[in-house]
């Protein structure tokens, strides 16, 4: 909802820009009085400590020695970021001039003490007065604020629509599409403002932040999809890395939540996350590619893991089996040499079992996974099959019996090795 907080905030700069040699602070060479110098250094050294309360105090002490108004400035803004209103309503009515040119700034901080302190009528005769005189996009949106806390929503779409298109400022633009979307159901208007905006000046002031949740909240994956590529693409250009990463999180995975293969097209035209790809190829059982990229990243990491699991699609996408075995059990041993992981120690020691390679190593190592995952099924069947190939009908009909009553004889090889185990005497 449009808030005239951050209103307020963007009227702040100094206090955040405060330090020791301050332009806004340089005044004329002559000192009104003696102590002036002394004064300022005081003051901007006690701004430099965060001591606020007390800076202020010695601008308004150098404001009422000199009548420089840059000082009373300093004031006013240091009294409203401590929330104190009332002393931004006394001293800006007091010594506001309508000859100086500090006029405009001085009657914004009495209007915005007035709607602080929710005098909301005062406030808006303020407002309109500060507008007719300064007809600027910030007075307008000051005056847009004051009807939104009214509640005369109409009002403060008619006055934050002439503030933002006098400015064009995607910070505005929010405001007057939370009223439109959130208080006059006017959500078409609002989204149509916003892609607007996007399309010619991009997603500066937090519009596509706001888009996107307007199209969280009608669920339109497209839209939302839209919005965050054109943030994704804004970010990387602008070097923002890390708003682009997290952007990218919503992207790909509103991507895969729509259509996998839009979301593998992205990653590969775009070249980032090949990881993340990977595990779209493996999700979408396309191993042919994911055994292509497998081997770029193990050649460009040397990760021992990524070479384990080549070794399994290696195996599992030759048409030929026998011919590339000697390899595969190869890359398995190197792997397993530094890992202690159970899946590829039940893989490698079935293939040494099933094929008669080595069926005694071949079933140590499937009792090193037995060890890590006891009650896993495919692990028992290994064991099931490597003690039915050395004869030990008994044992492996047990084992086997395991897992025929856990997952019945649906898998065609249990079946096999059911039927073979039952008639292993």
């Amino acid at each position: 909802m449009p808030s005239y907080k951050t209103f307020i905030i963007l009227l702040l700069p100094l206090l955040f820009a405060s330090c020791i040699g301050n332009k806004n602070l340089q005044r004329k060479d002559i000192k009104l009085f003696d102590a002036e110098d002394q004064y300022i250094l005081y003051a901007l050294e006690h701004e430099k400590n965060r001591d606020f309360a007390f800076a202020k105090d010695l601008y308004l002490v150098l404001f009422e020695k000199t009548n420089r108004y840059e000082y009373l400035e300093r004031f006013l803004i240091i009294s409203m970021q401590l929330s104190k209103y009332e002393d931004v309503k006394k001293y800006s009515l007091k010594y506001m001039d309508e000859e100086d040119k500090s006029y405009e700034f001085i009657l914004r901080f009495y209007t915005i003490s007035l709607l602080k302190l929710e005098e909301l009528d005062e406030a808006l005769k303020s407002a309109l007065k500060l507008l007719e005189v300064f007809n600027n996009s910030e007075n307008y949106e000051l005056v847009a604020n004051i009807y939104f806390e009214r509640q005369e929503y109409k009002k403060a779409e008619e006055y934050f629509e002439s503030a933002y298109l006098s400015s064009i400022n995607g910070a505005t633009l929010t405001n007057l599409v939370d009223v439109l979307y959130s208080y006059l159901n006017k959500k078409e208007k609002a989204i149509s403002y916003l892609e607007t905006h996007i399309r010619l000046y991009g997603c500066e002031g937090g519009v596509c932040t706001k888009l996107f949740s307007f199209y969280q909240e009608q669920k339109n994956i497209d839209g939302i999809i839209s919005v965050l590529k054109k943030a994704y693409f804004e970010y990387k250009n602008s070097g923002d890395f890390y708003s682009m990463n997290r952007t990218y999180k919503y992207l790909i995975a509103y991507l895969e939540q729509k259509n996998i293969d839009d979301a593998i097209k992205f990653l590969e035209k775009n070249d980032i996350d090949e990881y993340k790809l990977l595990s779209l190829y493996q999700k979408k059982d396309d191993k042919t590619k994911a055994l292509e990229l497998l081997n770029k990243l193990y050649k460009s990491s040397g990760n021992i893991d990524l070479l384990a699991q080549i070794a399994i699609l290696e195996f599992e996408t030759a048409k030929d089996k026998k011919k590339i075995l000697k390899s595969v059990i190869q890359k398995f041993e190197d792997a397993l040499i530094i890992l202690d992981n159970h899946v590829y120690q039940n893989f490698l020691g079935y293939l040494l079992i099933d094929y008669n390679v080595d069926i005694n190593k071949g079933i140590e190592y499937v009792k090193k996974a037995l060890n890590k995952a006891p009650n896993n099924v495919a692990y028992i069947d290994s064991l099931a099959w490597g003690l039915y190939k050395k004869k030990q009908c008994k044992e492996a009909y047990i084992n086997m019996k395991k897992v025929v009553d856990a997952i019945g004889l649906e898998e065609e090889e249990i079946k096999i090795h059911w039927n073979k185990i039952k008639e292993c005497k």
